[in-house]
């Protein structure tokens, strides 16, 4: 990956229409980016890259304004910059300076086992970020997935569900020890919701594959 996480949070705004028309500070934007990594390694703080830079790291086409990270209290509690505007026990939403930050708590048993398995250098411009597996992040969004069906927040649900698609188009992952992973931190019928979940995705996969074969077969034919 070698963009640096301050272009894809201003091609995520340049490409947004709803700031189309609009004046875009993003100068003060990308400089809370750079300000924030620097700050982190200084202060040696603990953090897990996730969401949809991280998703960037292995698929293209996927916009994002915001970073998530997965961080402990502990390691929170160093970041004090951090303006705190929401929060619940296992989530934190803040700004730092002009940038929005998204935080999973690592009480979160889940989140902490996602934290310390399900980590990986990847390269982000000139810096090394220790970043989410593909593993990882299809891990995280299966576990939203049944919250976001309750909330009907399905533009969401929508976003999840293409992200997890687009990593099993291009990365070969058994589902199956993914939902035993899940299986304590979620109900019966929340793991029966995203087993249903994972079979669309997977007949949708299996269609593309096919529609792939077909269309190679009539390339070949015409040569």
């Amino acid at each position: 990956m070698t963009s640096t996480i301050a272009d894809i949070i201003r091609n995520g705004l340049v490409f947004d229409v709803k700031n189309w028309g609009g004046r875009m500070r993003t100068g003060d934007l990308l400089a809370a980016v750079d300000t924030l990594f620097v700050t982190l390694e200084s202060r040696q703080i603990e953090y897990l890259l996730v969401g949809g830079i991280a998703m960037l790291s292995y698929i293209e086409g996927r916009n994002t304004q915001d970073i998530d990270f997965i961080f402990s209290k502990q390691a929170l509690d160093n970041l004090p910059e951090l303006a705190i505007v929401e929060e619940n026990r296992d989530f934190i939403r803040g700004n730092f300076g002009a940038l929005q930050v998204d935080v999973l708590l690592t009480k979160n048993k889940l989140f902490e086992l996602v934290n310390q398995q399900y980590a990986v250098k990847q390269q982000f411009g000139n810096r090394t970020i220790r970043c989410a597996t593909v593993e990882g992040l299809i891990i995280l969004k299966f576990y939203a997935l049944p919250s976001l069906y309750r909330q009907g927040d399905f533009s969401r649900v929508s976003l999840y569900e293409n992200d997890i698609t687009q990593l099993l188009l291009k990365f070969s992952v058994e589902l199956e020890p993914i939902f035993t992973i899940l299986t304590p931190y979620l109900l019966e019928s929340d793991i029966q919701a995203i087993q249903d979940t994972a079979q669309d995705i997977q007949a949708r996969i299996e269609r593309f594959k096919v529609q792939r074969q077909q269309l190679d077969s009539m390339s070949d034919g015409k040569e």
